[in-house]
């Protein structure tokens, strides 16, 4: 019998609010909760039982471990099987808090989550990609998360860079090309 290799894989990630409101999800595996009211159930189920603890826990909860850390008024949680490495489940809990932290300039609560939401899920997107864990190191995420956002399209970027930018694109005539 020989043993088939396995990636590490996450079922779901959620942030939720210090009310238990979604504030991001991802779910990851399409047939363990297919609806949104199942998700959201599910969500309700977790917070109401580890919204009170003050530290990094690990609970299970409807046969899932889950790995979660709150933080001012948000609660963020990483969700694999019953048969996942916690350890691992950990790291990427981790890697999402620190990479956060860098992103919202330690202001990880949640005004400053929502008014970059964008750069949050990025970095989600970075860490772990259809399930699997890609990355568990912020640094490589941060750096990866940065080069994207330095490719801002014209449409994005203020006045001043935009004109930095058709001065060094306009040629003698005037006209712009890009």
């Amino acid at each position: 019998m020989q043993i088939e290799p396995s990636l590490y894989t996450v079922k779901a990630v959620f942030i939720l609010d210090n009310d238990g409101n979604r504030l991001l999800s991802k779910y990851y595996d399409t047939e363990l909760y297919p609806s949104m009211k199942e998700q959201k159930n599910f969500e309700k189920n977790v917070f109401n039982k580890t919204h009170k603890a003050d530290t990094d826990e690990i609970a299970f909860v409807e046969g899932m471990t889950i790995v979660y850390k709150c933080s001012i008024d948000l609660f963020f949680y990483v969700v694999g099987s019953a048969q996942e490495n916690e350890l691992m489940l950990m790291a990427v809990l981790n890697c999402l808090f620190e990479s956060l932290g860098q992103i919202l300039r330690k202001n990880v609560e949640r005004r400053c989550l929502l008014d970059n939401m964008d750069g949050v899920f990025l970095v989600v997107d970075e860490i772990i990609d259809g399930g699997v864990i890609l990355e568990s190191d912020p640094q490589q995420v941060i750096q990866k998360v940065n080069y994207r956002a330095d490719e801002n399209p014209l449409s994005e970027q203020s006045v001043a860079q935009v004109r930095s930018y058709t001065r060094t694109h306009t040629p003698s005539n005037g006209t712009l090309h890009v």
